[in-house]
């Protein structure tokens, strides 16, 4: 039986000036429109990878929806088991895009979404789920509304009930999980990852995910200066791994934000089994040299297209050793910000040129 990869998720319509432009030298003026949501993001990376995925998500049955249904099953991703709904809508976000000293922005307007509205009872698990074999899941989701977070939790459970593989992308969101008043936003997130990981066989995060939601911390690391200890993330994997025993891997992505626009990136992938940790990329010596990423096009959505490289790696035959893995999941991740809008539209080749050291950007003749 082929692998089937299941994202569970809100999608929202995302909203841009072009370029590097800020909302007050375009509006009023036009934006470019496209779509992008954590799950989704994995989806459709996995589907221009090579591999078989299903995007599962609750939406309203309008024009805009059936564009995006369009979209990612052009790009060859199921969207057969999408439950469509009269409640709610397509939540959407702004995105404006840094440039050297400064960051970018994200402003939300999903209050309302579908998603955001409808509780367990109103998904038929079993059959989004027939046939599937990983369920992709994330933080994202279960910060919206407590009904998110317990479509969430029951979605993890029923696949994990029936023998489907999970893995829990962490994706703190500073600007979320806002829904229990008289509780902060990390007491929340901590309280309610911590019922969903247990249930991972992949638990993913970046730099500061584990600090943030569970407080284990890097030690001589500071996130804001762009300086990070490397190997203080092997003791952050062996913690999160002593915590939820399921976990058969922990994946980090290992950002150094020299700006906006330069970027190093890399990654671990720490074996639960053998207590190794495995790093990428690395240079002719055999130590971590990460990917210098200059004149960044799009990083929205890079996190998500690590974890699809890391997912569509494992299940395949070439790429399963984890010291692999990583590299492919690491190089998928680092082209992804040379792509604007939130998919990594990459192919398989291109992931593997990099993996192979071309790196210089000729054209393809």
């Amino acid at each position: 039986m082929s692998t089937i990869i299941a994202g569970f998720g809100e999608i929202m319509l995302r909203l841009c000036p072009e370029g590097k432009k800020r909302f007050s030298q375009v509006l009023p003026g036009e934006l470019q429109a496209t779509f992008g949501g954590g799950e989704a993001n994995v989806c459709a990376s996995i589907a221009m990878l090579g591999g078989n995925s299903r995007y599962l998500t609750a939406l309203p049955d309008n024009p805009l929806v059936r564009a995006l249904a369009a979209q990612l099953r052009g790009l060859g991703t199921d969207v057969s088991h999408i439950v469509y709904t009269k409640r709610g809508r397509m939540g959407v976000y702004f995105a404006e895009h840094g440039s050297n000293m400064r960051g970018s922005a994200v402003v939300y307007d999903r209050e309302g979404s579908s998603v955001s509205l409808l509780e367990p009872k109103d998904y038929p698990f079993a059959e989004m789920l027939d046939g599937v074999t990983h369920l992709h899941l994330s933080g994202i989701t279960p910060s919206l509304t407590r009904a998110a977070f317990e479509s969430t939790l029951a979605i993890a459970r029923y696949a994990a009930d029936h023998g489907i593989r999970i893995s829990i992308d962490l994706n703190y969101r500073k600007k979320l999980w806002n829904w229990e008043p008289g509780t902060s936003k990390q007491e929340l997130a901590g309280r309610c990852m911590g019922q969903i990981v247990p249930l991972a066989d992949i638990i993913i995060g970046n730099e500061e995910d584990a600090s943030d939601v569970f407080g284990i911390r890097a030690k001589d690391t500071s996130v804001e200066s762009g300086k990070l200890n490397i190997k203080g993330y092997q003791e952050v994997a062996a913690a999160l791994s002593a915590k939820f025993p399921k976990a058969k891997f922990v994946a980090i992505t290992l950002r150094e934000s020299i700006s906006a626009d330069h970027n190093n990136w890399g990654g671990m992938l720490y074996d639960c089994t053998t207590g190794k940790a495995h790093f990428a990329p690395l240079n002719a010596d055999g130590n971590y040299a990460p990917y210098e990423i200059r004149n960044i096009v799009d990083r929205f959505g890079g996190g998500d297209s690590f974890c699809a490289g890391l997912l569509f790696s494992l299940y395949s035959e070439e790429y399963s050793d984890p010291a692999v893995a990583i590299r492919f999941a690491v190089a998928a991740s680092a082209l992804k910000h040379t792509v604007s809008g939130d998919y990594n539209l990459t192919a398989r080749a291109e992931v593997e040129n990099l993996m192979k050291g071309s790196a210089s950007g000729r054209v393809q003749r």
